[in-house]
């Protein structure tokens, strides 16, 4: 079954006070979606230097975000070389690049972003979607 991978910003509207963003981002990650380290890496980091959480909150999300996913994607220096080449083809950023490069390693058809271009095709084959239009 094709998977559905989330961006970062999909994790952090689950936690967001915007009722619309949040109820969307909830019944995403309700499906069971794939993710990266690297998205509850930058979770955390947002949880932390913008919104204030103390460490222990921030675990706890960590955690059970981790558990709602059908899968963890980790970054392996393969995941690095794709995003570099992702970056180079598709203008994407450095770390917009590794989500794509994870997502594809993970055999997704579907990232949903509110960062990235909405109905963009990736190699053919990953489709970006931001689910808030």
């Amino acid at each position: 079954m094709p998977g559905e991978f989330i961006d970062t910003n999909i994790v952090l509207y689950s936690l967001s006070k915007d009722e619309h963003k949040q109820d969307k981002a909830l019944a995403l990650l309700a499906n069971k979606p794939v993710m990266s380290v690297q998205v509850l890496s930058e979770t955390a980091n947002v949880m932390r230097r913008k919104l204030g959480f103390d460490i222990a909150a921030i675990r706890a999300v960590v955690n059970r975000i981790s558990q709602e996913c059908s899968s963890l994607q980790p970054i392996h220096l393969t995941t690095l070389n794709v995003a570099l080449d992702i970056a180079e083809r598709y203008s994407y950023s450095h770390y917009d690049s590794l989500i794509i490069a994870a997502a594809l390693q993970a055999d997704c058809t579907t990232l949903f972003s509110e960062d990235m271009q909405h109905g963009q095709v990736i190699e053919g084959r990953l489709s970006i979607i931001n689910p808030f239009l």
